[in-house]
């Protein structure tokens, strides 16, 4: 049977210690220990019968003995020699013992390492967890609390716990003065409608290229845009999602809740229209998987 211990490899053959599978003659602890368990003294001497005493029992042991319930008959069996086995059993019984107290020592180093390594591997799948939790929340965490929508007439901060949960998000570069803006929309709007009620994991945000918040507005309440809307004064802090936007506009940036994008309106500087990342979506959403998505790009 072999045991590897990073480092170590230690091969055991039991069969050199046949008498390891067989109980060790008793010691006066043995027997101590015995007695505090609840043995009779007549057990114990059953037990002695079997496996004999291979200690010595001086004036201490005996008096730890007796303190442990031993009676006289036990000890002055113990003391005459009766259960005593011989020098060269004593030997092997020693060096079986030593054996097993290695055997045992190596047991606990190789648990310990094998913790020490499961909890570091724990550690590791801890940290790991928490990175892929911060970056699945990134797009969330970047414009938590800067999101509006149409409600009465006006402008309402959207539901930030609503989109938590989001984990396609297109962006939507648009303006109320662009006219093929104002052809795509309702397109758009069409499309949004019909596939977010089945994919709760979808939203689309408005990111304003007008030139006023009240054109921006205005161009939302006009299209029924059913999607949030960066607040146009906080635009000047979200510049960079702009990255992927291209140069022109009507432009759609699909990303993942980490920010991965996975779809544009444009390969390299070629327009290709939004339209090609509708088409895109349209397949992770029949079950291709976003990173082949982005991986066609």
């Amino acid at each position: 049977m072999r045991f590897r211990v990073p480092g170590v490899s230690v091969v055991f053959f039991l069969s050199i210690f046949p008498a390891l599978g067989a109980q060790l003659p008793l010691t006066a602890k043995d027997i101590g220990l015995m007695l505090r368990m609840g043995y009779s003294n007549s057990s114990i001497e059953q037990e002695l019968s079997a496996r004999h005493f291979a200690d010595t029992l001086d004036a201490n042991k005996e008096m730890q003995l007796l303190k442990a319930g031993a009676q006289p008959e036990l000890l002055n069996a113990l003391k005459s020699g009766a259960y005593l086995v011989s020098s060269d059993e004593v030997a092997r019984a020693a060096e079986q013992m030593e054996v097993q107290a290695k055997l045992r020592a190596l047991e606990a180093e190789q648990s310990r390492k094998f913790n020490t390594l499961y909890q570091d591997k724990l550690a590791k799948e801890r940290a790991a967890a928490q990175m892929q939790s911060a970056r699945a929340t990134a797009v969330y965490d970047f414009i938590k609390g800067d999101l509006v929508r149409p409600k009465n007439g006006a402008l309402v901060h959207a539901d930030d716990e609503a989109f938590a949960s989001k984990r396609l998000i297109a962006f939507y570069f648009s303006a109320h003065w662009c006219a093929p803006c104002r052809k795509f929309t309702p397109q758009l709007v069409e499309y949004y409608n019909r596939v977010a009620p089945q994919h709760p994991e979808f939203e689309i945000v408005l990111f304003s290229f007008d030139k006023s918040a009240a054109a921006m507005e205005a161009y939302m309440r006009e299209t029924n845009m059913p999607w949030p809307a960066i607040d146009y004064d906080k635009l000047p802090q979200k510049e960079m999602l702009k990255k992927n936007a291209g140069e022109g506009i009507p432009s759609l940036v699909l990303v993942d809740g980490s920010g991965k994008v996975l779809s544009t309106t444009y390969a390299g500087s070629a327009y290709l229209g939004p339209e090609k990342v509708l088409a895109d979506l349209d397949g992770i959403f029949a079950g291709i998987a976003p990173a082949k998505v982005a991986q066609s790009q």
